[in-house]
């Protein structure tokens, strides 16, 4: 039984990251482009790492070997980096795309310029 979740959360985090591979070409500008790939491949990466822990979990306890174990406390760590890296990965790309003069289709409010504007007035460099 716990094999087949296993499975089904092979395949959703397949599913997802799919999706987040799709929406790369569908969107229209990079940061909705990095929104849908970003939580996607976090989503999807994240259902993956749990497949594979219970995975791990499920051969540990049939055979007793000790790389089952190592395996899903690697997948764990890898699942911690994940979450902290493509967020912040994310975030810098987005900041350097609006540095870049590379604005949002179709907003109305951009408070980042308007942020910067204010800075320059103020004084302050980029």
């Amino acid at each position: 039984m716990i094999y087949v979740f296993s499975v089904l959360f092979l395949l959703l985090g397949m599913l997802v990251n799919t999706l987040g591979t799709v929406s790369l070409f569908r969107f229209p500008d990079v940061y909705t482009r990095m929104h849908g790939s970003t939580k996607c491949t976090t989503f999807g990466t994240i259902s993956l790492s749990l497949g594979v822990i219970l995975y791990a979990i499920i051969r540990r306890f049939q055979t007793g070997e000790v790389r089952f174990s190592v395996l899903a406390l690697h997948t764990v760590i890898v699942v911690a980096a994940l979450l902290i890296s493509n967020a912040t990965g994310a975030h810098v790309l987005a900041r350097a795309a609006h540095r870049s003069k590379a604005f949002p289709k179709n907003a109305v409010i951009d408070s980042l310029a308007e942020r910067d504007e204010r800075l320059l007035k103020e004084g302050f460099r980029r």
